[in-house]
C-alpha cells in the first residue's frame, strides 16, 4: 500500500481539519463574545499585511479599529483585545488537541527508531547478541519536572484529551459540545499552584500515559528479541522533581516532599490494583483464583482504607504473582500468561515508588546551611569540626569532612531554610523506608563548583545519623567556566578514600548532572553545547581511570536554547569517548504534554530515546567518533560564538532591554508555577540571579529567540571570510553532532518574527541594540541556509515547518497585541499624570497573550 509523504499526511489530517473544526468553533454562540468570531480572522489579516508593510503593532491596531469598530473607545479596543485572547487561547488547544490524535499517522510509528526499526536492523546485521548484552545493563530515565512552561490549567488540559479521542473518532457531535465547554472554561489560574498541585497533575502523566507505553515497550523487547525471558534490567526509569526540587522554591516544604512521595507509591498501588482486578476476571482457574483474589483485597486495602499503611509488601506481591505464574504454566496451559508478564515488567519497572523523587538545592544555600552546622557543633564543644575549620584550606576541609559523623536534631536550629535542609535528609531516609530505596537515592547539588560542595553534602548526609548512606550525590554543573573544571573537581573525588568507599557501595557509579539552559545564558549557544560534549569526554576519560562508570544527567528544557530540539539525535551522535550506558534528561514544562502526553507520542519519544542508545553503542559504535581536527574547528567556532554573544550580553543596553521591552518581568505575575522567576528577592535585576526560564521565555515571546543562535552566524561568517568555508562543510557532512547542532538552530530561527519588533529600530533608546540582533539573526539565517544548501530552514522538516507556520499564524494576532500593550504601558508611563488604573489594564494584556504565545509555541520556554 502506497503511503502519503510526511507533508501531505500533515496537511490532511492536520491542516484541513484545523480548518473545519475552526470554522465550527467560530461559529459558536458564546455569551457576550458578539462578532469577535467573524472579526478575529480580519485582524489576523490586516496584522500580515501591516507587517509586511512594516507597519508598528500601534499602526495595525489603528488601522483594523478604524477600518471595522467604527470610532471604538480606547474600552471598546481593550474589550475586543481580551476577547481575541479568549480566543486564540481556545484555538491553540483545539489545533494542539488536532495535532495529537494525527500524531500516529503523520509520525511512522514503526519507522526509523521505533523498536521494530531495532529488531529489523539487529536481524539484518546479526547483532542480536550484541543488542541484547545492551539492553541488559541500558537504560533511559526521564524525570518530570514542574520547571513552569506549562500554562494549561487541569481541566483544560481534561478538554484537550477528550478533543483528541473525539477528533481521533470524526465524532462532530462531541467536538462540538467539547468546543462550546472550551469556550466557558476559564484558562487563568486565580492563585498559584503549590509544590502539591503541581506533583499531582504532573502524576496524572505517570498513571494514563507512561505507565501504560513503558511496559508495553520492555514487553515488545522481552518477546521479540529476548524471546519471552524476563529482562531484570528495569530499562525505563521515571524521576520526579515537585515536591523535591527545593532549588529557589521555598514553597517545597518536608511535609510536601513526604506527601508527594506518598501520592507516588498510592498512585501506582492503584494502578496494579486495575490490573489486578482485570486479571481476576481472567483468572478464573482453580487454585489461581484465590491467589488473585487475596491481591485484590489487600492492594484494596492499601490504597483506599490505608492511612499511609501497606497492607502488602513488594517481596509478597511478586512470590505471589511468580507462583500464579507457575501454576497457570504448569496446569492452565499458559492462558492468560502474556497479560500476567505485562503486571510483572511494570512492578519491574516502578516497584512500590513510580517515580524516584529527586531531592535539590543549591551549592549558595548549602555554604549557608553548613555554617550554621559547623557553629552549632561548635557551641556544643563537640569535637566534630576543629574550632578553626573556617580558616582551613579546602583540601583541609574535605578531609575533615570525610571523617565526620553525628545525629543531627533539625529543631536546634532557628533558621528556617538550615532545618528544612536537614529535614530533607530524614524525609529521604523515611521515603526509603515506605516506598523502597528508589523511591529517593538522589541529592542534586546545584550551581556545583567545586569538590568541596559535594563533600558538604555527603557529610551533611552522614551527619544525619547515616553512615553509609544509600544516596547518589549528583554534583549539577552549569556554568562554561564549571563545566571546563569537572573532570578536576570529580578526580578530586575519586581520590578521595571515604568517597571512593561511598562509590563502591553505590556500583561504582557517579552520576554527574550537566545543565544546558543555564549554559546558554551564561555562554551562548555554540559555546553551552560544544563545553558539554567536551566536559562529558574529559568526565568519561577520568571516570574510566578510576573504574567509575559516569552516567550523565542532562538538565534539558523544550528549546533548541534550553538543550531541546531533536534531543535523540545528540545522544545518536555521541562518540565511544562519552560514557553512554544511560540517557537520564529532564521533561519540563509543556515538552511533558507535545512529546510524552499521549500514549502514541510518549512511545514514540522513549522509543526515540532507546533506539539513540542503541543506534551510538551497538549499530554505530565506534563511528561517531570526532577527530582532532574536527574538534579543533569546533573550539574555534565556540571561542568565536562565545565573544560574539559576551559582547552582546555586556552591552550596557542588554539588561535594560529585557526589563523594559520585553515580558521578561511579567513571568512572576503569571500563576502557573510554584517557584519564584529569579532567585533573589531584590529589585535590582541581576543577570545571575535570573532563572533560565523567563530568560528565554522573554527572547520568545519577543519573536527574537537570541540564546538559540547568537553568535552562531558570527563564527560560521569567519571560517567563509577566511577562505576555511570547506572545514565547516565537512564538519556539518560528516558529524551528526555537528548537524544536529545546527538543524536545532534552525529551528530557533523558524520560530523567530523580527518584523514584530521592527519598530524599536527607531527606538532612541534601543534602536542600535535592536540591530545588533537583527544583524546576526540575518547573518545566522544565511550561513545556516548556505551549510545545508537549502533555500527555506527547516526544508528538510516540512512537517514540522508546517506546523511552526500554522502556529505562528493563529498566535500572530495575539502577539500584536502583546506589543501593542507593552507600547501603551510604556506611553503611559512617560505621561506627566500617570494613568495607575490604566497601566494595570494593559499589563493584564501581556500577562495574559504571554500565556497563549508560549502554549502556541509547544516547547518555547
Amino acid at each position: 500500500m502506497y503511503t502519503l509523504p510526511k507533508i501531505e499526511r500533515f496537511n490532511q489530517d492536520v491542516l484541513s481539519k484545523y480548518h473545519i473544526y475552526n470554522s465550527v468553533f467560530i461559529t459558536l454562540p458564546f455569551d457576550s463574545i458578539d462578532n469577535t468570531g467573524v472579526l478575529l480572522p480580519l485582524f489576523t489579516e490586516v496584522c500580515e499585511t501591516g507587517f509586511k508593510k512594516q507597519e508598528t503593532p500601534k499602526e495595525i491596531v489603528n488601522f483594523f479599529s478604524g477600518k471595522y469598530l467604527n470610532d471604538a473607545s480606547e474600552k471598546d479596543k481593550i474589550d475586543l483585545m481580551f476577547r481575541f485572547i479568549q480566543y486564540i487561547e481556545r484555538q491553540i488547544v483545539l489545533f494542539d488537541a488536532i495535532e495529537d490524535a494525527a500524531f500516529p499517522t503523520v509520525n511512522n510509528m514503526e519507522g526509523r527508531g521505533s523498536l521494530r526499526d531495532i529488531k529489523e536492523k539487529s536481524d539484518a546485521k546479526e547483532k542480536e547478541d550484541d543488542l541484547i548484552e545492551f539492553l541488559e545493563d541500558f537504560n533511559v530515565r526521564t524525570v518530570l519536572t514542574a520547571h513552569p512552561t506549562q500554562f494549561y490549567p487541569g481541566p483544560v488540559l481534561g478538554i484537550i484529551n477528550d478533543l483528541t479521542d473525539a477528533i481521533r473518532a470524526n465524532d462532530l457531535l462531541k467536538i462540538k459540545k467539547l468546543l462550546a465547554q472550551l469556550g466557558k472554561t476559564p484558562f487563568i489560574q486565580n492563585e498559584k499552584p503549590n509544590p502539591y498541585d503541581e506533583a499531582v497533575s504532573l502524576i496524572w502523566y505517570l498513571e494514563n500515559v507512561f505507565y501504560e507505553t513503558s511496559g508495553e515497550i520492555v514487553h515488545y523487547l522481552q518477546r521479540n528479541i529476548f524471546h519471552g525471558k524476563s529482562i531484570q534490567n528495569p530499562l525505563i526509569k521515571l524521576g520526579f522533581w515537585p515536591g523535591g526540587d527545593r532549588d529557589g522554591n521555598p514553597f517545597v516544604t518536608t511535609a510536601i516532599t513526604l506527601k508527594v512521595a506518598e501520592r507516588l507509591r498510592t498512585s501506582i498501588l492503584k494502578c496494579y490494583y486495575v490490573e489486578i482486578r482485570n486479571l481476576k476476571r481472567k483468572l478464573t482457574f482453580a487454585g489461581v483464583d484465590t491467589l488473585v483474589s487475596d491481591l485484590e483485597y489487600k492492594l484494596y486495602r492499601s490504597v483506599f482504607y490505608s492511612k499511609g499503611e501497606i497492607y502488602i509488601t513488594l517481596d509478597e506481591f511478586k512470590t505471589q504473582l511468580n507462583k500464579i505464574k507457575d501454576i497457570i504454566i504448569e496446569k492452565h496451559q499458559s492462558l492468560y500468561l502474556d497479560e500476567l508478564e505485562a503486571l510483572l515488567i511494570k512492578i519491574n519497572l516502578f516497584g512500590f515508588y513510580f517515580a524516584t523523587l529527586d531531592i535539590r538545592q543549591n551549592s549558595k544555600i548549602h555554604d549557608a546551611v553548613f555554617k550554621d552546622v559547623v557553629s552549632y557543633y561548635l557551641k556544643s564543644n563537640s569535637t566534630v569540626f576543629p574550632a578553626n575549620y573556617y580558616d582551613l584550606s579546602e583540601n583541609e576541609k574535605i578531609a575533615i569532612l570525610s571523617k565526620v559523623k553525628g545525629d543531627l536534631n533539625p529543631n536546634v536550629f532557628e533558621n528556617e531554610i538550615t532545618k528544612s535542609t536537614v529535614e530533607s535528609i530524614q524525609a529521604i531516609k523515611t521515603i526509603q523506608e515506605n516506598n523502597g530505596e528508589y523511591g529517593a537515592n538522589r541529592y542534586i547539588i546545584s550551581n556545583n563548583e567545586s569538590a568541596l560542595n559535594v563533600m558538604e553534602t555527603f557529610a551533611l548526609i552522614r551527619l544525619n545519623n547515616w553512615e553509609n548512606p544509600t544516596v547518589d550525590i549528583i554534583p549539577l554543573f552549569e556554568s562554561v567556566d564549571d563545566l571546563q573544571n569537572a573532570h578536576k573537581i570529580m578526580e578530586q573525588l575519586y581520590t578521595n578514600p571515604e568517597y571512593a568507599k561511598h562509590l563502591i557501595e553505590r556500583g561504582n557509579k557517579q552520576t554527574i548532572m550537566l545543565g544546558f539552559s543555564d549554559g546558554t545564558k551564561d555562554g551562548g549557544y555554540l559555546m553551552a553545547n560544544w563545553s558539554i560534549y567536551r566536559a562529558k569526554e574529559a568526565l568519561t576519560e577520568i571516570s574510566r581511570k578510576y573504574g567509575i562508570k559516569a552516567i550523565f544527567f542532562d538538565g534539558r528544557g523544550g528549546p533548541p536554547a534550553r538543550g531541546g530540539g531533536k534531543t535523540h539525535k545528540f545522544y545518536a551522535s555521541l562518540g565511544p569517548k562519552i560514557e553512554n550506558n544511560e540517557i537520564q534528561i529532564t521533561i519540563q514544562g509543556q515538552t511533558i504534554s507535545s512529546n510524552f502526553g499521549t500514549l502514541d507520542s510518549c512511545r514514540y519519544n522513549l522509543e526515540n530515546l532507546l533506539s539513540a542508545g542503541v543506534t551510538n553503542q551497538v549499530f554505530s559504535k565506534g563511528k561517531n567518533e570526532l577527530t582532532g581536527d574536527e574538534k579543533d574547528i569546533l573550539d574555534q567556532l565556540a571561542e568565536l560564538g562565545y565573544k560574539e554573544y559576551l559582547s552582546f550580553k555586556n552591552h550596557p543596553k542588554f539588561i535594560p532591554y529585557l526589563e523594559k521591552m520585553s515580558t521578561l518581568k511579567y513571568y512572576s505575575k503569571t500563576n502557573i508555577g510554584s517557584r519564584p522567576s529569579k532567585r533573589s528577592k531584590s529589585e535590582h535585576l541581576d543577570f545571575a540571579d535570573l532563572r533560565a526560564i523567563p530568560f528565554v521565555g522573554s527572547w520568545s515571546q519577543l519573536k527574537q529567540n537570541v540564546p538559540g543562535f547568537f553568535g552562531v552566524g558570527s563564527a560560521l561568517k569567519h571560517f567563509e571570510e577566511t577562505g576555511q568555508w570547506e572545514k565547516v562543510q565537512n564538519l556539518y557532512d560528516n558529524s551528526l553532532f555537528f548537524k544536529t547542532l545546527l538543524e536545532n538552530s534552525m529551528m530557533s530561527l523558524a520560530k523567530s518574527f523580527l518584523p514584530l519588533t521592527a519598530y524599536m529600530r527607531k527606538d532612541p533608546e534601543f534602536g542600535e541594540f535592536w540591530q545588533i540582533i537583527y544583524d546576526e539573526f540575518s547573518e545566522t539565517k544565511r550561513m545556516l541556509l548556505k551549510i545545508a544548501g537549502h533555500k527555506e530552514l527547516m526544508e528538510n522538516y516540512p512537517d514540522g515547518k508546517a506546523s511552526i507556520q500554522i502556529r505562528e499564524r493563529i498566535v500572530l494576532p495575539l502577539l500584536t497585541i502583546q506589543q501593542y500593550a507593552l507600547l501603551r504601558i510604556n506611553e503611559l508611563n512617560k505621561q506627566d499624570k500617570v494613568d495607575e488604573d490604566l497601566i494595570k489594564v494593559y499589563e493584564k494584556i501581556v500577562t495574559r497573550s504571554l500565556f497563549g504565545n508560549t502554549n502556541a509555541s509547544r516547547n518555547s520556554a
